[in-house]
């Protein structure tokens, strides 16, 4: 994976969660890791929750969650297997309340309302673009840049111009924002309301409690209890200009439900076969 111009503890932050996505992004991952979610079962019975899927399908998907430590098969003869999820895997489950809940908040509203889960793999598809972790983890931190500094330090051993491309995808899906041409790219609402899906795939592939996300350095919330009294002034003060405080809308503004329960995600019952994903970016973003 490439290295970014990022300190390394960031750098490896970015790689960690980067890792995580591409586990769980390709088609039908989600929905088999969710059918896996029980007692070791037979790969029979697997396939009888997901018709949809052709044993050509299926079987080659389950192997490679095996090889990524997400699932486990476990044999006791020639012809009895079973594969369920390891205990990273079920750990992993947990942040795709998360998802979805910053899916329904931010993403369009289609004509026909959308599960849990397709708005979970709509989300997945958005953050596993090109350099987009890291792109809107340098702009999280620096607040804005200009496209000449985001490119020095997401892609240092590139030509700055091929920052353009992913940074115009992302303007696109609705996750930074630029007032035009040669001004400095920023963090959109929707892309600064990542922070809880950052947040949380970070303290999963570190290996810590995802519900720890609101803790994480860049993408955390502060706790509202702490005390937040400005801090004597010193002859180094930083030359930062400081943050505009939140607006009163803002701490004022009623927290927006989802109309999924977090139950909704973890049914079993057997599906349709779904619709083909709505296409990424566009008018949804």
């Amino acid at each position: 994976m490439a290295t970014t111009g990022l300190p390394p503890a960031a750098d490896a932050d970015i790689a960690r969660v980067t890792e995580a996505l591409h586990m769980i992004t390709p088609r039908w991952n989600v929905r088999i890791l969710l059918a896996l979610n029980e007692p070791p079962q037979r790969y029979t019975q697997i396939a009888a929750k997901l018709p949809y899927l052709h044993s050509g399908q299926l079987h080659p998907k389950i192997r490679s969650l095996c090889d990524a430590g997400l699932a486990l098969r476990s044999e006791y003869s020639a012809r009895h297997v079973t594969y369920g999820l390891t205990q990273r895997g079920r750990q992993l489950l947990a942040v795709l309340p998360v998802i979805a809940a910053w899916a329904e908040e931010h993403l369009e509203k289609p004509e026909q309302p959308l599960s849990a889960i397709e708005q979970v793999e709509d989300c997945l598809t958005l953050l596993t673009r090109r350099q987009a972790p890291a792109i809107l983890w340098v702009l999280k931190a620096r607040q804005e840049a200009s496209a000449r500094a985001l490119a020095r330090i997401v892609i240092p051993d590139s030509y700055w111009t091929n920052i353009y491309p992913p940074l115009r995808q992302l303007i696109n899906d609705g996750l930074v924002a630029t007032a035009g041409l040669g001004q400095p790219y920023r963090l959109s609402p929707s892309g600064d309301g990542l922070g809880h899906v950052f947040g949380a795939l970070s303290m999963w592939a570190a290996g810590r409690p995802v519900d720890h996300a609101a803790r994480h350095p860049l993408w955390g919330r502060p706790d509202p209890s702490a005390n937040t009294a400005p801090r004597t002034w010193v002859s180094h003060q930083s030359r930062l200009a400081p943050s505009a405080p939140p607006t009163a809308a803002v701490q004022t503004q009623p927290a927006r439900r989802p109309a999924w329960h977090n139950g909704d995600l973890f049914s079993h019952a057997t599906p349709v076969r779904p619709k083909a994903a709505l296409p990424a970016g566009g008018a949804r973003r």
